[in-house]
């Protein structure tokens, strides 16, 4: 595992990784007063579906990575498609981390290793129904 050093600019040798690592471990947000959430998935470009979702889990207080395990029934050559791949409908946990920077180091090993694209979106906590 690779840990970017986030230590700020410095008269160093740019390095991509580190680069990468800051961007996906900033994209990991969360935002409590308004319930906000930085979600990365690593697509298959060839598959053109999505194989690992990333984001806070805000009731267990981590950064959690999860591998999909089953997808949509959806034609992503269709007219209809918006976002290039079929989302997965059921994963499992691959691993879970404390700090966004260590899963973001984790997203980058499988983009690597795979070929993987990366997809943000934001999304939102659900408000709770009394």
């Amino acid at each position: 595992m690779r840990l970017a050093k986030l230590s700020g600019p410095t008269m160093e040798t740019f390095d991509l990784a580190d680069f990468t690592i800051q961007i996906l471990a900033e994209a990991l947000f969360y935002d409590d007063e308004f319930g906000a959430i930085g979600n990365i998935s690593l697509v298959d470009p060839q598959e053109k579906k999505e194989c690992f979702i990333a984001s806070f889990v805000p009731d267990v207080g981590s950064f959690v990575i999860e591998q999909a395990t089953d997808w949509e029934d959806y034609d992503v050559d269709s007219d209809e498609d918006e976002i290039g791949y079929v989302l997965a409908v059921d994963s499992e946990e691959f691993g879970s981390y404390f700090t966004p920077v260590e899963a973001a180091d984790v997203l980058l090993g499988l983009a690597e290793e795979h070929g993987f694209v990366p997809s943000i979106t934001l999304l939102f906590e659900e408000e709770d129904l009394i």
